[in-house]
């Protein structure tokens, strides 16, 4: 304790606690990606204005995700009711292959795709522990024989796990007379070069096109 004039001042170490069903539920808000202690703070003092019937409702929507929204057992993607949006009403002759069941709702919403998606486990990296097992390789195998896919579009991050990923995916599978092929990555819609970034605009330079 520090004292000030004739006020006394706390350390950061001597503050008032907060109740400590407050802190546990900071806590877990602090998991949310992007979520630091001072947001986790203010969602916490939010909640608390909520009325009861509300925090009920959160509460018991929460508890029913692990049972309600399940990947589907054949590609992957989030499902309801065993009901897949993406499975049905397909372009069968066409696969993309994502890391992430959120990647396909980015997809859908442009509105130019109109094949099947296949979410991995997760991208190849040895160091983290996931290794090409994880990728359950017989399970696109068979989506690809099934279904005599003719394009594999390989959906990943433009990062070192996700150009490792595409490049054993691509090896393992050149036994099926496919193309593949890789999202392009570039210029975004009206960018400037002068204030481009050198690795995306080398990207753009080896992918251009003709014109």
């Amino acid at each position: 304790m520090v004292k000030k004039g004739t006020s006394v001042v706390l350390s950061r170490d001597m503050a008032p606690k907060y109740p400590e069903t407050l802190n546990a539920l900071i806590s877990n808000l602090k998991k949310l990606p992007g979520v630091g202690t001072r947001t986790a703070e203010r969602f916490g003092f939010e909640l608390l204005r909520w009325k009861s019937e509300h925090l009920q409702n959160l509460g018991e929507l929460l508890a029913s995700l692990p049972t309600q929204i399940i990947p589907c057992a054949i590609c992957g993607c989030l499902t309801q009711n065993n009901f897949c949006h993406f499975c049905e009403g397909r372009d069968t002759t066409s696969l993309c292959i994502l890391s992430s069941a959120r990647d396909a709702y980015a997809i859908e919403e442009t509105r130019t795709y109109r094949g099947l998606y296949h979410v991995i486990e997760h991208l190849l990296s040895p160091l983290d522990g996931r290794h090409a097992a994880h990728l359950r390789l017989d399970r696109i195998e068979q989506r690809i024989e099934k279904h005599q896919v003719k394009e594999v579009i390989l959906a990943f991050d433009s990062t070192l796990e996700g150009d490792t990923t595409a490049l054993y995916l691509k090896q393992q599978l050149s036994k099926y007379p496919i193309f593949f092929s890789r999202l392009a990555f570039g210029l975004p819609v009206g960018s400037t070069l002068e204030y481009t970034d050198s690795g995306t605009l080398a990207r753009a330079l080896s992918g251009r096109q003709s014109i």
